[in-house]
């Protein structure tokens, strides 16, 4: 099935969005009860921890840690927003640097500025782009237009802006007070809206899922092994770091490490989004000759070039494992099923 489909709904209560791209499912995002990305708080710094460079801050929904604290005193109110789901047992991570994001839009208090997504590249565009946001943008904070701009209606694109303004001018002027929650993160449905493809078909019925085989997939998550075109791969979270082993399987001919590893590199991003994945990563790559490296480093990097998630590719140990750094914006799906 070619094309692109955002399957909406709901299991046990909790929204789920699905992106399924010429018949594969390719990204999946499963609401939890852990405090948004994205949501804003009104916090109050508790205590700084040295050594770290950071302290903690009491929000509503729990403690916080935040980095960069130059000037921050204990019991001063500020504004933070979340940056990532917090691993069992520690802080939720934020920030004091704002970001108010939509679909075409993104208004940075603090940084001020007109900027465009360097994905535009049509002079033309990006002239036409520029011109509504100086026309929509009011205030002194900066503006950041998003690749989605690209031949959208100037009045949809004018309408985000000044929402996004607005909503920043109304959090910023309640920063005084005790801990409250001012903004809610975006959730599934949200976040499906704001960043999966706009020209993609929306199936939003009962049984979307179902029809779309999307449950089959949730299914197969929940086994390590990942069937490969040449080898297989096994996925495995510890406390520790995210372990992945890479296999041949019955392939004995002299590229077969090469063949599984190529192959490997190609589905890892997508089985990390789709497995809710992040923190330290480790391959245990098949075996191929050192001469093959250089190859498969271009695969990895190709393949987590088109992914949204941060990540940092560490490079090999000297036991030749790859290292990689990815970032927690997502609750490791095994969480939502416990």
């Amino acid at each position: 099935m070619k094309g692109q489909t955002i399957c909406l709904g709901e299991d046990n209560d909790r929204e789920m969005a699905a992106l399924i791209e010429d018949g594969q499912v390719t990204d999946l995002l499963i609401d939890s009860v852990l405090p948004r990305p994205g949501t804003i708080y009104r916090a109050v710094a508790d205590r700084p921890v040295k050594g770290q460079g950071g302290m903690f801050v009491k929000t509503p929904d729990g403690m916080g840690f935040l980095r960069q604290i130059k000037g921050l005193s204990p019991g001063q109110a500020l504004l933070v927003q979340v940056t990532g789901f917090a691993e069992p047992g520690k802080a939720i991570p934020v920030t004091a640097k704002l970001l108010f994001k939509s679909r075409y839009a993104i208004v940075t208090p603090g940084a001020p500025g007109l900027n465009l997504s360097r994905a535009i590249k049509d002079d033309d565009e990006r002239d036409r782009l520029l011109e509504i946001a100086h026309e929509a943008m009011e205030g002194e904070h900066g503006l950041i237009l998003r690749s989605a701009c690209e031949a959208a209606h100037g009045e949809d694109i004018a309408q985000d802006i000044a929402a996004m303004s607005a909503l920043a001018q109304a959090v910023l002027a309640d920063a005084a007070g005790g801990p409250e929650k001012l903004v809610e993160g975006p959730g599934p449905h949200d976040l499906a809206w704001r960043d999966w493809p706009a020209a993609a078909e929306t199936d939003a019925g009962p049984g979307a899922f179902d029809r779309h085989g999307v449950r089959d997939v949730l299914d197969g998550l929940t086994s390590a092994r990942v069937d490969l075109p040449s080898g297989t791969m096994f996925i495995e979270p510890t406390r520790a770091l995210v372990a992945v082993d890479i296999n041949t399987g019955g392939d004995t001919s002299p590229a077969a490490g090469l063949k599984a590893n190529l192959a490997a590199a190609r589905d890892l991003p997508r089985q990390l989004r789709l497995r809710g994945l992040g923190g330290q990563i480790t391959l245990d790559l098949a075996p191929m000759g050192k001469k093959d490296r250089r190859s498969f480093e271009a695969a990895l990097r190709a393949a987590f070039r088109r992914d949204m998630i941060e990540t940092a590719l560490a490079g090999f140990t000297p036991l030749g494992h790859y290292e990689l750094q990815r970032k927690r914006d997502r609750v490791p799906l095994t969480g939502h099923m416990t």
